[in-house]
């Protein structure tokens, strides 16, 4: 059995919330639309995705949308044949029967473990590792996403260069913060700052859930309303196909994002951002957290530094009491973080792509 050269098939499960099924989406449009791959996107959860990608049925078990074939993951799932590029995203596990599809092809595929993106240090030294499989003739190699040019980059579209300019240009009106967080963070506490701060602010909450919390919310202004004009506005919205996200997020002042979809894409965005790591056991995420962190602030002014970390400490816990003071300092340096933003962009984006390095090694190591 042979394949293809330009195939490609990614399997993807959902397992947080969004995050895993959005870098997947995006990296499978771009290998499609602007590297010309045949691209076939396995998934097992269409309703989730549907969410981000409106045009995908949850229905149709095999559907073509944005000119990637996407499949339905279900546990019968026996492919016809292996690409000659696999990403198994996120350790997700392929299916035991697309593994011996694999050993069938007279060229093993070059077969790629996506793995989740982080700054730390050791990233750069597994970057690359292989991982021969234990029974079959097959190797696997460890891919790491990052920001640094000893890793494997980030996904970055043709075109996404264009809105840094408009990223320095200050918003009229009202400040605007658009807030997606996991249904844990401290949301009334950053209201009841916002407000207590007293500048009129307009709050975009995305899906469902979290939108539902300032329904309920009964800070300051609730008992002031009937004397002054409201200082929160809220707006909710359903969950939007991705470029429409990236647009979103260009229209406000400040972002709150979380996982690692919208946390790329904030950056991208060139605007002040705190992140919202998903939580591991024992604290793990923490050291995540402030490696990110050490990398990001470099070059940063001191004081604006500290006031990033004190925001993203104040957001990363359940119920922080700093909150008020975090809030205040973040806004007071908000010039400055948001210059920083701009720089930062600009400096990733003169590092290849991680589509463009997933296609250098395949080319390097692919037997065709």
């Amino acid at each position: 059995m042979t394949s293809n050269s330009n195939s490609c098939d990614i399997f993807c499960r959902v397992v947080d919330n969004f995050g895993d099924i959005g870098v997947c989406w995006r990296l499978a449009r771009q290998l499609a639309s602007e590297h010309g791959l045949s691209v076939r996107l396995v998934v097992d959860d269409l309703l989730s995705f549907g969410k981000i990608a409106p045009a995908v049925d949850p229905d149709t078990p095999v559907q073509t949308v944005d000119g990637v074939t996407i499949a339905h993951w279900l546990e019968s799932i026996d492919l016809d044949q292996s690409a000659c590029l696999v990403i198994e995203a996120f350790a997700c596990e392929l299916p035991e029967s697309y593994l011996q599809r694999m050993v069938a092809t007279r060229n093993p595929p070059v077969w790629i473990n996506l793995e989740y993106l982080s700054a730390e240090p050791w990233v750069a030294e597994h970057h690359l590792l292989p991982s021969p499989h234990p029974t079959l003739p097959l190797c696997k190699w460890f891919f790491f996403p990052g920001f640094t040019s000893d890793t494997g980059g980030l996904i970055r579209e043709r075109g996404v260069e264009t809105s840094w300019s408009l990223a320095l240009a200050q918003p009229s009106g009202p400040a605007s913060v658009f807030v997606f967080c996991y249904p844990g963070a401290p949301l009334d506490s950053l209201l009841d700052a916002i407000e207590v701060r007293g500048e009129p602010t307009t709050i975009t909450i995305p899906g469902h859930e979290p939108a539902d919390k300032p329904k309920h919310w009964r800070g300051p202004q609730a008992e002031s309303a009937s004397k002054a004009a409201p200082v929160l506005e809220f707006r909710s919205t359903d969950f939007v196909a991705q470029p429409l996200f990236d647009d979103m997020l260009r229209r406000h002042a400040v972002l709150f994002v979380r996982g690692e979809d919208s946390f790329v894409r904030a950056q991208w965005a060139a605007k002040p951002f705190v992140w919202q790591i998903y939580p591991q056991p024992g604290d793990a995420h923490r050291i995540k957290l402030d490696a990110f962190l050490d990398l990001y602030c470099r070059g940063l002014d001191a004081a604006a530094a500290e006031a990033m970390r004190e925001m993203w400490r104040a957001w990363n816990e359940a119920d922080d009491p700093a909150m008020p003071g975090a809030w205040d300092n973040f806004m007071a340096h908000l010039p400055a973080l948001q210059a920083h933003a701009v720089r930062w962009a600009e400096r990733l984006a003169q590092m290849p792509d991680l589509a463009s390095n997933l296609l250098s090694f395949y080319k390097k190591n692919a037997k065709i």
